[in-house]
């Protein structure tokens, strides 16, 4: 896969995002696209942080990383819940 097909995606998604703030009229479509993405990673660092006690964690890969940027708290939640029924 080229260099450049990764940071296109990210582009891409983010740019997807903001379209989605665009539409619903959301005020400072750009900054509440950026504060989704920060709090489902956020979250999901908070998930991996905890692991140690809890015992629940989620492995770092692109999947998830992806899935947290782009879904926020709910897409952690949901990989949470994936995690519990496969295992």
């Amino acid at each position: 896969m080229p260099n450049w097909v990764v940071p296109l995606s990210l582009c891409g998604v983010f740019a997807l995002l903001v379209l989605i703030q665009v539409i619903v009229k959301a005020p400072k479509p750009v900054q509440r696209a950026a504060g989704g993405v920060l709090t489902g990673l956020c979250a999901l660092a908070a998930v991996n942080l905890t692991g140690f006690f809890t015992g629940v964690s989620l492995p770092l890969s692109p999947l998830t990383i992806g899935v947290s940027g782009a879904a926020g708290i709910p897409g952690v939640t949901m990989l949470l819940l994936l995690n519990l029924i496969i295992k």
